[in-house]
């Protein structure tokens, strides 16, 4: 017997990864390429510009395995994430499959994914003509800070299962563990 849709909408065997992690310090400034960044529940990314705004998109997160497709898209060898102006590139996971979802990244970081992240206008100057259109379906997902801690590249990214209480993230006695 087939399992019903809601059941597959929850089924995300695989951890997915982070690859790449920008912060842009001043508004319109290039992103700049960190190993590592620090999130709150109240600020977001922690050195963004953004941060302490708006709690729907403390993050913005893309899908790298979508980097190739814009490339060729926009005629491209390779596109430089920080071009695209997101915070996170994630490998592994189909993020369009997440919304709605909570994820855990590394050991404490909690992020509600709240909406998707369509292109701006900006993306036909970084990109060249046709640079919007080619940003349009990949542009990825917005997030809010559940839980605060910090991300890493290379840190394992995890779904947490729809009826999983968030109070820290952590396993626990009573809830099991965080990352079945």
């Amino acid at each position: 017997m087939e399992a019903p849709l809601k059941q597959l909408l929850e089924v995300f065997p695989r951890s997915g990864r982070v690859e790449w992690i920008g912060i842009r310090p001043i508004r319109k400034a290039p992103l700049q390429s960190v190993s590592e960044v620090d999130v709150s529940e109240k600020n977001g990314l922690i050195g963004d510009h953004y941060s302490g705004r708006s709690g729907n998109r403390h993050v913005t997160l893309i899908q790298a395995e979508h980097l190739p497709v814009v490339a060729s898209l926009t005629g491209h060898d390779s596109v430089d994430p920080g071009l695209l102006r997101r915070n996170i590139v994630v490998s592994k996971l189909n993020l369009l499959a997440l919304k709605d979802h909570k994820i855990q990244i590394g050991d404490s970081v909690i992020l509600e994914i709240t909406g998707y992240c369509h292109p701006c206008s900006r993306m036909e100057t970084n990109l060249g003509p046709g640079g919007y259109n080619a940003m349009r379906g990949h542009g990825g997902l917005t997030a809010r800070v559940v839980q605060g801690g910090t991300i890493e590249v290379g840190d394992d990214i995890t779904v947490l299962p729809a009826d999983q209480p968030v109070s820290d993230g952590l396993p626990t006695p009573e809830t099991g563990s965080a990352y079945q």
